[in-house]
């Protein structure tokens, strides 16, 4: 990339207040459900630096935060962002620090780094001195449980197009998992752990159950991410569990169909009540999200393709594999393109990092992107 440091600057992008705000959004701790603390240095952050920042209430204690443009009344494209992390490996030990050109820290790739850059890049926008083009910013809550940010934002709101800051590497994502999450229940026989005989033990039944369905989720050409996420016997103590839950996320290509998907589960858990002994399973489905894939032949696609001309960047669109706020918007009519610095692979690790310089160029992309829409090509809405 021929991007550096200094032309970002010169084109808006101030890298030092950029990473002054990264480290102080960082270092305060934000888990899905706790945000408030966030929520008001980024508000004030904003008002502060002349943004038009507006409360959008989601619960009692906790909201999201838009930026609009004043005197328009659509915008064409919304750059939406998470504030809140996964809960802390180590409560003492999750803020920001850097190692060279690398920032560590929880959440730093997933995503304050993509929020703190949509942030500098509006901020960069208004420091033009100029309207702000037809685009909005986003900055929501609950994306690592419920989604419910997204979900009020777009009860509420309504744009055609969205860029999702999740850590992408910089790759344009025009692809996107869907996402089914599955509860299975074992029954079993309670008993004093000593005399396991005169049990029978859920959990063991219910390894027998989860080997089925694994072997299930290798064989079929489904290409699915399989995960056990959560595995517990109750009751505890010393006696044989007579119940088991698994959550299981799973992860489906763009082009899977969810209730075949859902459909195949249930058959392989039906005929696992007649195979293994004793069995009587059970099966729930929770959050279900289709997945989807954008054209590149869409208008605002073309556009964003040639602001990646314009900064010498690689254009190689890709899948996104993982849930995000992508799916809620998606199913409310809203076109996605999941695009931010970082790795997935680092996101939701003690060792979660993004390299410095990337999101740096990350701003400077987006500020691009956004100033690239003052002039709009015609009535790209719906195309």
């Amino acid at each position: 990339m021929e991007t550096t440091i200094e032309t970002t600057k010169a084109a808006g992008i101030q890298p030092e207040r950029l990473k002054n705000l990264l480290r102080d959004m960082v270092n305060i701790y934000s888990p899905s459900g706790k945000e408030e603390e966030i929520l008001e240095y980024v508000d004030d952050y904003l008002k502060r630096h002349g943004l038009p920042a507006v409360r959008q209430k989601v619960d009692e204690n906790r909201f999201n935060i838009l930026v609009l443009p004043e005197g328009v009344d659509e915008v064409d494209l919304c750059f939406v962002g998470h504030l809140d992390t996964i809960t802390a490996f180590d409560l003492e030990n999750y803020g920001f620090y850097e190692e060279q050109d690398v920032v560590f820290g929880l959440g730093v790739s997933d995503m304050k780094a993509g929020c703190a850059a949509m942030i500098e890049a509006f901020i960069s926008m208004a420091e033009l001195g100029k309207p702000l083009p037809p685009v909005g910013l986003a900055l929501v809550v609950g994306e690592e449980e419920e989604s419910d940010g997204a979900k009020t934002l777009v009860r509420e709101y309504s744009f055609p197009w969205a860029v999702v800051g999740e850590p992408t590497n910089m790759v344009p994502c025009l692809g996107h998992y869907g996402y089914l999450e599955v509860l299975l229940r074992t029954r079993g026989k309670r008993a004093h752990s000593s005399l396991p005989e005169l049990g029978q033990n859920a959990i063991e039944t219910m390894l027998k159950l989860l080997l089925q369905v694994t072997e299930y989720t290798t064989s079929v050409p489904h290409g699915l991410v399989y995960n056990i996420r959560q595995l517990a016997g109750f009751p505890g103590g010393f006696v044989v569990p007579d119940t088991c839950e698994a959550w299981l996320d799973l992860h489906a290509p763009p082009d899977s169909r969810i209730d075949v998907l859902k459909a195949e589960l249930e058959q392989i858990v039906e005929a696992a009540g007649q195979s293994i002994p004793g069995l009587e399973p059970y099966i729930r489905f929770e959050n279900t999200h289709s997945g989807y894939r954008i054209s590149q032949d869409r208008l605002l696609v073309k556009r964003l393709k040639e602001v990646y001309k314009s900064l010498s960047l690689p254009w190689e669109p890709q899948v996104f594999r993982s849930h995000s706020d992508g799916n809620v918007l998606w199913a409310a009519g809203v076109d996605p393109i999941i695009l931010g610095p970082g790795r997935l692979e680092t996101a939701h690790t003690p060792d979660e990092s993004v390299a410095f310089l990337q999101v740096v160029q990350t701003a400077e992309l987006y500020l691009n992107f956004a100033l690239s829409l003052v002039s709009p090509p015609a009535k790209h809405h719906g195309q």
